[in-house]
């Protein structure tokens, strides 16, 4: 592993320590989003834009985010890279948005781009997380392995006291 590699992994494993404290007694997923995308977006240089689009219904919605305005109202079904998180239920890494087949550019800025997708409870895709950078190759496999761990602490469960931790 490249000192980058290395430097940006322990950046996000401080993330993820700092998220689990925060997160310790907030079931709340929507503050749990605002939360780690706040956080996301101040630690992380090379984000443009960091944000959660929720599933409502059949609709993609933006929830939470940071950034410039977002397309806030819903994103046209079926096209685009976080459409693509959501019908493949797997994490997707476009290292340049422009050659990614209908990518939808909410910001002309936006370069590149890693979407990692939000399950519930029984593993259902429920939204993505998604972030972006006005830089080509700004985003690469330690952001896709750092955003994985994050969604799964946002969408983690917390006991609660009566389940005697």
């Amino acid at each position: 592993m490249n000192p980058s590699s290395t430097r940006l992994s322990r950046r996000y494993e401080r993330i993820a320590t700092q998220l689990s404290e925060l997160f310790e007694e907030n079931p709340d997923s929507q503050s749990r989003m605002a939360t780690a995308v706040a956080l996301l977006h101040h630690k992380m240089s090379h984000f443009f834009w960091t944000g959660f689009y929720r599933l409502v219904g059949e609709d993609l919605i933006v929830g939470p985010y940071q950034g410039p305005l977002a397309c806030s109202i819903l994103l046209p079904r079926g096209v685009g890279v976080c459409w693509a998180g959501i019908t493949r239920g797997e994490s997707i890494l476009v290292p340049d948005v422009r050659l990614f087949e209908g990518h939808i550019a909410c910001d002309s800025r936006s370069r590149s781009e890693v979407v990692v997708p939000c399950r519930d409870r029984s593993g259902n895709v429920v939204g993505v997380l998604d972030v972006d950078s006005v830089t080509v190759n700004a985003l690469g496999s330690e952001d896709v392995v750092g955003l994985e761990r994050i969604v799964a602490l946002v969408t983690e469960i917390p006991h609660s006291p009566a389940q005697g931790r």
